[in-house]
């Protein structure tokens, strides 16, 4: 029986219509849930409170004197502030009531306001009527609400306005103190597709507070409404119930942008009819690159909502023929009633066939699509069910060193289906090499010297006597482990698993002397035997963390090196590198920028991760699709994307596409190597060494093709085991080093202070995190002398050369 960690998400889907007139009640409610909808979107205010407040503005606007410039040439005067109340709703402005249904209930508020308006005026009716529907909202038990994304361009004014978005939203999280605020965001931004409605309030903006001159239209901006996002979610401080409705056109855009919107909290995504293709038999079925995109957003930890927007009615549902909103009243087709009480299979199947003639015919084919596609998500991979419920969780990284580990930690590790079989790879090749190459070993009867150091509960020990007995080489095997409940343990196991045969050392492994056993008797002495040390032919061990060097190695490790044969002497791992990459993660510096309120170290502490939610901000170039043709489709707003905000389209307007996701740019920081010849003696006084020859330093430049934020550093390794068997964390190398192993999750360096240059360096002085940021060159600005941004240590010079981008 497949557990739950093992089976695919489920779909949560929900119907929204953009012209929803009749009041969604609880018998709308059961009615959708008995057609498979999860649940239904319902306008807050009616068209009644839109004419009333249309009213409202026309009559300020014809009584009001146009505003005039004051001396200091601004309009922001006395004279032209002239503030108007929207008065309270009434019963006829909502239609919306608390009732038992709610909770199955998405808030929209009215997409006809103008938040970003450049005329105050405008602006503040605006908010004053969000306001008005947030708090009714808030009042009925309404726990979800989408509101219209801001309208980035007004003429020639470009989101100028974006900053009082940004704080109208601030004030509705303060209102309704337990909703979940999402803004309905298309995927790019195409100012020829923001278009103005009968009676949006945009039109209205005087012309006074519009830029004059001739109007050449935008270019499509990939990042645009992203870009609009981030400054949002920044002025809120990234406020943990303020979220995304993410729009999905027909045309998807670059790769780039999906896996931006990927790393964001993106809660609810909207499909429409229109985003929608016929199959060969005419059913309406989305593209493979959309399935690909809705699968991946479907792995996040939380799974976002589906909404299906303007596909049709839902089943069962009989609207007033009269064309006038108030008899838009809900109504269940009498027929239904009549069948409700006992219908028979003939009387349903009359019914969802609603007239038509045809065998199979589906009153809702794109929710069945959606159905369909739900049952057809991939199953879980191995790393994704090891990871359920540690992803984007931050962990401090284990301190062996200074703590004993719990039984159960080792477990996990132990879990890991590549890692221990490397290992076993990489004995058993060491071992067959010594035999053929014929290398004497550190037993008086030829045997190899196997030491095991760190044992944990003893799965190394395991695998090296599995290596002897396959390979044939016979091995004398040491075991060290400081930690005594684990010690516990490996004795059990040498008793019973290992038949004896394991030579077990409590202790540090800095401080133990190596192999010991008995001097040879001579012939005449009287004395008794004297027991001697003697080296170490492979030493293995399991000491690397996320960073490769963040654990016990290599400071631990070469505290023990000295033992090895010092001619033909094998350390297993050989040699380990750090990798580092910038990346965005948005999640991660909400829950550091949360902990630091009682932690003020949070902020520069370094986090073991399973990273999810998060984008590679430095990537390789993608190969592209040639672009089509002018006639092949024209742009469509995939779905109503609030506030005007539309999504890609085709024709001369769709941005190339890339198919697979975008290559990250991974560096290596430093690496060390086993053993090292340039280590220090061991002190006879101290079981530990000088570190000096284990400090790291290095500058990184990262190229980063596109705007971002960085929040932080995503931190790899790479070791080789022994000669060509390798282990990697690195995302660019793992599949061809050791796919599918899990027992390491990567490592986090926050950035106390988030930058969004696009030119990073990151300096390493003796293996802790520094950062400089250079800032990119500005086109038609005088460079000046003092442009660079400092953090904690003095600006890169000269900076690195902006990259051109794609």
């Amino acid at each position: 029986m497949e557990s739950q960690d093992d089976l695919a998400p489920t779909f949560c889907i929900g119907q929204h219509e953009t012209r929803r007139t009749v009041p969604v009640s609880p018998q709308l409610v059961q009615l959708a849930q008995e057609g498979n909808y999860d649940l239904l979107t319902t306008p807050i205010t009616t068209p009644l409170f839109h004419s009333r407040v249309l009213t409202l503005l026309s009559t300020h606007l014809s009584d009001s004197r146009p505003p005039a410039f004051d001396a200091t040439l601004t309009l922001g005067t006395s004279h032209n502030t002239s503030p108007v109340t929207v008065p309270p709703l009434s019963p006829e402005d909502t239609f919306l009531t608390p009732n038992e249904s709610t909770s199955h209930l998405v808030g929209v508020t009215s997409p006809w306001i103008d938040l970003c308006s450049p005329d105050p005026f405008i602006a503040d009716i605006s908010r004053q009527v969000l306001n008005l529907e947030i708090a009714y909202a808030a009042f009925c038990g309404v726990s979800f609400v989408i509101i219209p994304g801001p309208r980035l361009h007004h003429g020639n004014v470009h989101g100028e306005g974006l900053m009082y978005y940004a704080r109208a939203v601030q004030d509705i999280l303060n209102i309704g103190l337990y909703i979940q605020v999402h803004i309905w965001f298309g995927m790019v931004d195409i100012p020829d597709l923001e278009t103005n409605n009968v009676g949006d309030l945009a039109p209205f903006a005087r012309a006074d507070y519009l830029i004059v001159g001739n109007y050449s239209p935008t270019k499509v901006d990939l990042f645009g409404t992203w870009e609009a996002w981030d400054v949002i979610r920044k002025v809120c401080k990234y406020h943990s119930r303020l979220f995304v409705a993410l729009s999905i056109p027909k045309h998807l855009p670059p790769m780039s942008v999906q896996t931006r919107w990927h790393a964001e909290p993106v809660h609810i995504l909207t499909i429409a009819g229109s985003s929608f293709i016929k199959n060969q038999k005419g059913f309406p079925v989305l593209p493979k690159a959309h399935q690909a995109m809705i699968a991946r957003m479907m792995q996040l930890r939380t799974p976002p909502w589906i909404i299906l927007c303007d596909v049709g009615p839902i089943p069962g549902l009989e609207v007033g023929q009269s064309g006038s909103e108030t008899d838009s009243t809900p109504r269940i087709s009498p027929r239904i009633e009549a069948e409700e009480a006992d219908p028979t299979p003939a009387e349903a199947h009359r019914h969802f066939r609603s007239g038509s003639n045809k065998k199979n015919f589906d009153p809702t084919p794109h929710l069945s699509y959606m159905r369909n596609l739900q049952q057809k998500q991939p199953a879980r991979t191995p790393m994704e069910r090891f990871g359920v419920g540690y992803q984007d969780y931050l962990q401090a990284p284990l301190q062996p060193l200074t703590v004993n580990l719990e039984s159960i930690t080792y477990e996990v590790f132990e879990k890991d289906p590549i890692k221990y079989e490397w290992y076993e790879r990489a004995i058993a090749k060491a071992l067959k090499d010594w035999a053929e190459q014929g290398k004497p070993t550190c037993h008086p009867e030829g045997h190899v010297v196997l030491a095991v150091v760190g044992a944990g509960r003893g799965p190394l020990v395991t695998r090296a006597i599995r290596a002897s007995v396959e390979t044939g080489v016979a091995i004398e095997v040491w075991v060290v482990e400081k930690n005594p409940n684990a010690f516990v343990l490996l004795q059990r196991h040498n008793e019973g698993l290992w038949g004896g045969c394991v030579n077990l050392v409590k202790s540090d492994m800095r401080s133990w002397k190596g192999p010991h056993r008995l001097a040879p008797e001579s012939g005449d002495s009287d004395e008794p035997p004297k027991i001697i040390h003697t080296p170490i032919d492979i030493l293995v061990s399991e000491l690397l963390g996320s960073f490769g060097d963040n654990e016990l190695s290599p400071e631990c490790l070469d505290g023990v090196t000295h033992l090895l044969n010092p001619v033909h002497g094998i350390s297993i791992p050989a040699s380990y590198s750090a990798h580092l990459s910038p990346i965005s993660s948005p999640r991660l510096h909400a829950d550091i920028a949360n902990q630091s309120i009682i932690n003020p170290a949070a902020p520069e502490t370094p986090y073991v991760v399973m990273l999810h939610a998060f984008d590679f901000l430095s990537t390789l170039q993608q190969p592209v699709e040639p672009k089509k043709s002018a006639s092949a489709s024209k742009p469509t707003s995939g779905g109503g994307g609030g506030g005007g905000q539309s999504t890609l389209g085709g024709g001369n307007t769709s941005p190339p596409r890339a198919s697979e996701s975008p290559t990250p740019i991974i560096k290596s920081a430093w690496s060390f190597s086993h053993p090292n010849m340039n280590a220090p003696p061991p002190s006879p006084v101290s079981s530990t060494i000088s570190n000096a020859h284990n400090v790291r330093r290095t500058r990184l430049a990262f190229p980063c093709r596109e705007r971002g934020t960085c929040h932080g550093l995503a931190g790899y390794f790479e070791t080789v085991l022994y000669d060509d068997v390798e282990l990697s964390t690195n995302p660019v190398t793992m599949d061809a080093k050791s796919a599918g192993m899990i027992s390491w999750f990567p490592i986090y360096f926050p950035l106390k202070v988030r930058s969004n240059l696009y030119n990073y360096s990151f300096p390493f002085y003796t293996r802790i995190l520094s950062l400089l940021l250079s800032p990119p060159k500005r086109k038609k600005e005088k460079r000046k002398k003092n442009s660079k941004q400092e953090i904690h240590h003095r600006p890169l010079s000269p900076s690195p050369p902006t990259p051109k981008s794609s």
